[in-house]
C-alpha cells in the first residue's frame, strides 16, 4: 500500500515537472498575456489594459520600427517596460525632450534599439537611460484585448 501510494506521489510529480516545463517553454518562446500599467503609452494602451506578447520575433530578430514591445526595464531589472520602437541600430535619433529649444541627434548604437513612450511628456524611456541592448527585448505586442 505504501509503494503503491509512493508511485503515484512520484508520478504526480513527474507530470507537474513535464507540464511546468512545457509551460515555461510556452511563455518564453511563444508569448504570453501581460497586464500593461502606467501612463506612457497612452492613448495606445491605457492603464490595465491586457495584451499578448510574442516571443518569436525577438529570437529570429524581427522586430521593426514602431512595434510596441515589452522589455526588461534597464533601471530595475525585476520589472518589465512597454514602450515603442522608435529606432533601430545605425539609425539617427531625437535625444531631446520635446520642450527643448535645442533639439539634439544622436546614432543607435549597434546591437541596441532606441525606445520611446507614445505619451512623450509622461514617459521615462530612452531619453532618460539611453539605447536599449537588443536582449533586454521580451516580446512584441500582437494584440490588445
Amino acid at each position: 500500500m505504501l509503494r503503491n501510494a509512493l508511485g503515484k506521489t512520484f508520478r504526480l510529480l513527474g507530470y507537474t515537472v513535464q507540464y511546468g516545463c512545457i509551460a515555461h517553454c510556452a511563455f518564453e518562446y511563444l508569448g504570453g498575456i501581460v497586464v500593461c500599467s502606467g501612463p506612457s503609452m497612452e492613448p495606445t494602451i491605457q492603464n490595465s489594459d491586457v495584451v499578448f506578447s510574442e516571443s518569436l520575433s525577438r529570437h529570429f530578430c524581427c522586430i521593426r520600427k514602431g512595434d510596441i514591445v515589452i522589455v526588461k526595464s534597464p533601471n530595475d531589472p525585476k520589472s518589465n517596460i512597454c514602450k515603442r520602437v522608435i529606432g533601430l541600430e545605425g539609425d539617427k535619433v531625437c535625444t531631446s525632450n520635446p520642450s527643448d529649444f535645442l533639439k539634439s541627434h544622436s546614432y543607435v548604437p549597434k546591437g541596441h534599439v532606441w525606445l520611446e513612450g507614445d505619451n512623450l511628456r509622461n514617459s521615462t524611456d530612452s531619453r532618460c537611460y539611453g539605447p536599449v541592448p537588443y536582449g533586454l527585448i521580451r516580446g512584441r505586442i500582437c494584440l490588445k484585448v
